[in-house]
């Protein structure tokens, strides 16, 4: 499949879906707190894109059942909300959301602590955040989509965590996994050469562990399989003929 080169009309709805799926990383963040459960961020959530004109893009996605995906400590992605999960003083909880603007899809995901954590949790979401603007750095035009890969592993590398393989970035647009896959880790390959206009979800999953991971029975659900904290952190880019633009950064 190729990678799709959006024009300036398309770049300014992909802005504006971006910036809308900001307001809601950050108001989720700010309403965080113990005593929540993952549904009271899930409806929230799901509130605030229809209040801002947006269609949530995870909700009956291939049959994912809810609009933000809340992932807790060792759970790494795509966990489903519950008003069962409370959140407790000290937890971390990942949170992935994206919504649709006039047929343009944004992604993005966050980690948050819950009240106060260990500082070896907050070291790992720190890290995880960092490698994503470490790979970012060479994300363009003329340059190959495995520098960023690349830079990405060398990062994290060094402090030991695994690096998730099963599951990576990917390209965005009118739909909401387009070319190209995005992995987070080491490549042989240079990949397919980076162009403006291409825009890409870069998402490092990042566990304090080892690098497995294991799906739950909801076959949804991926969970570190050494029970380690695991952190995610993700934006959509733009490739221009300059610096990368984050289009999600709020």
């Amino acid at each position: 499949m190729a990678i799709t080169i959006k024009s300036a009309r398309e770049i300014e709805l992909m802005r504006e879906s971006c910036r809308l799926l900001a307001i809601v990383h950050k108001e989720l963040e700010e309403a965080i707190k113990p005593g929540m459960t993952t549904m009271d961020i899930d409806v929230m959530g799901d509130g605030l894109i229809r209040k801002l004109g947006g269609i949530p893009n995870f909700k009956n996605y291939q049959g994912y059942p809810a609009s933000i995906c809340t992932s807790v400590n060792n759970e790494v992605v795509h966990g489903i909300p519950s008003k069962h999960r409370v959140l407790q003083e000290g937890d971390i909880i990942s949170l992935d959301a994206g919504l649709i603007y006039k047929g343009y899809h944004s992604d993005a995901a966050r980690t948050h602590g819950v009240g106060k954590i260990s500082p070896e949790a907050q070291k790992l979401i720190d890290v995880t955040r960092q490698s994503f603007f470490e790979g970012v750095k060479m994300a363009k035009a003329g340059g190959h989509l495995h520098d960023i890969s690349n830079a990405i592993d060398a990062y994290v590398s060094g402090f030991g965590y695994g690096i998730v393989r099963e599951l990576i970035g990917h390209g965005i647009g009118t739909s909401l996994h387009e070319a190209p896959e995005i992995p987070n880790f080491a490549q042989r390959r240079k990949g397919p050469k980076l162009a403006a206009g291409m825009t890409l979800a870069v998402e490092p999953m990042i566990n304090m562990g080892r690098a497995d991971v294991e799906w739950l029975d909801d076959d949804w659900t991926v969970v570190t399989a050494d029970g380690s904290l695991s952190a995610h952190y993700e934006n959509t880019i733009l490739i221009t003929d300059g610096e990368p633009e984050i289009l999600t950064l709020y």
